[in-house]
């Protein structure tokens, strides 16, 4: 069989399965990201192996020479298209957030996914291109259906299908494009936060935003990023009007964390203090064990304040995240859809968002901000359920853990 074909197959196999468990699922009391790790084990390798596939099945001869003159696939498309497809390179980026070499390169990858589920007795012979063309303008614009069907030159009901399409193969197919490291992987996640900031063993910035709809205000979402803005984990699809901490309560990350799944790597010593390997948030998270979160009222020029600046050095990345997100045009507004698609967007934004890091294409990726205080709604989700709180000693340890890990912290100047 060719691999293009048994690629076909494996994804299609793949995509049936995650569609009956997370079917019936409400996705305002729990986000979509409840597979067993069994489960999660195998489709991840049955995943990695589409990919695998896709590329050797689009391997090419290289040729002895260069020949610059031959024109690329995507120009050939450009030219040929009667849709509006830029051929400068800004206004490709504006159009679909990411350069034509990595549109080229997501072409290759996809294709034999993008093309094996058409309608039953109507197959859209549309090029692989024109296809993702219209995923990505769709999430990158945020156009409605009416502009994508103009700009590409087909029906609403077929740019319709195309963009589900997209968003169903990117979040089947290369979830594991977001996913939370392996023991061994977080290594060097904290070793370049504490090249930052001198503080040892931070696994990750926690950050809890909110996306607006129309049907209702928001919907809420859980990220976790690394300190080059990638992102670890994402689960969405809660409650908007959840505190922070109820949404961690609620995800599937603090119950494996609770359980030492994650985050039980040996722990470091500091002055006597046993320093377990930890996520830093802001002030809408409870202070635990495993959750560094600033002081309050630090006093000045202590090791305190030098620990909150360092903090909120950190917590620039987990911004720096979400306001990339929220320029891809599909969730920079409020959202028309039905909860379930809205989260699909987010999970497909994140997993490009991740796929242009790896390409070292920042198309996508926000400058540094200055002003962090316009990405942080803290005061706004404040702790409100005393309930959720561990026990004194749980807290005192938490308290001990920051004190020590403060002693570390390189003060931040801004220049």
């Amino acid at each position: 069989m060719e691999n293009r074909a048994l690629a076909a197959q494996i994804s299609s196999l793949i995509s049936e399965l995650i569609i009956i468990l997370i079917a019936g699922g409400d996705s305002l009391s729990s986000p979509i990201n409840s597979l067993s790790p069994f489960l999660i084990n195998n489709f991840l390798s049955l995943s990695q192996i589409t990919t695998s596939l896709s590329i050797l099945s689009h391997k090419r001869k290289r040729p002895e020479s260069p020949q610059p003159e031959k024109p690329t696939k995507l120009t050939r498309w450009v030219e040929s298209s009667h849709s509006f497809i830029p051929r400068n390179p800004d206004s490709f980026k504006l159009c679909f957030n990411m350069t034509s070499s990595t549109f080229e390169w997501l072409s290759a990858l996809l294709e034999p996914l993008l093309e094996c589920r058409d309608p039953v007795n109507s197959p859209l012979n549309l090029p692989v291109e024109t296809r993702l063309g219209i995923g990505v303008f769709r999430l990158a614009t945020g156009s409605d259906y009416v502009e994508v069907s103009r700009r590409f030159n087909v029906s609403e009901h077929v740019a319709k299908f195309c963009v589900n399409q997209f968003c169903r193969v990117l979040c089947t197919d290369f979830r594991f494009w977001v996913e939370f490291p392996s023991p061994n992987e977080l290594g060097p996640v904290s070793e370049s936060f504490e090249r930052l900031t001198g503080l040892p063993n931070c696994c990750g910035v926690i950050h809890c935003t909110r996306f607006n709809m129309e049907i209702q205000e928001h919907i809420a979402a859980q990220i976790v990023v690394d300190s080059s803005s990638k992102i670890l984990s994402i689960v969405a699809g809660f409650n908007g009007k959840k505190s922070n901490h109820l949404v961690l309560k609620s995800s599937s990350l603090y119950k494996d964390i609770e359980s030492n799944a994650l985050l039980n790597s040996q722990p470091l010593d500091i002055n006597g203090v046993s320093i377990p390997q930890y996520l830093i948030g802001d002030q809408g998270y409870p202070s635990l064990p495993w959750l560094m979160v600033p002081f309050d009222r630090p006093v000045v020029n202590s090791y305190e304040e030098n620990f909150n600046s360092a903090h909120k050095l950190m917590m620039g990345s987990g911004f720096r995240t979400v306001d990339s997100l929220k320029k891809w045009g599909v969730l920079s507004k409020p959202s028309k859809e039905e909860i379930k698609t809205t989260v699909a967007y987010i999970a497909a934004c994140s997993i490009l968002h991740n796929a242009l890091l790896i390409r070292e294409d920042y198309s996508s990726l926000s400058e540094k901000l200055d002003d962090y205080s316009l990405y942080s709604d803290a005061s706004e989700y404040q702790i409100d359920d005393v309930s959720f709180l561990h026990s004194s000693s749980e807290q005192q340890k938490a308290l001990d853990i920051r004190n020590a890990l403060a002693t570390r912290a390189r003060r931040y100047v801004r220049g």
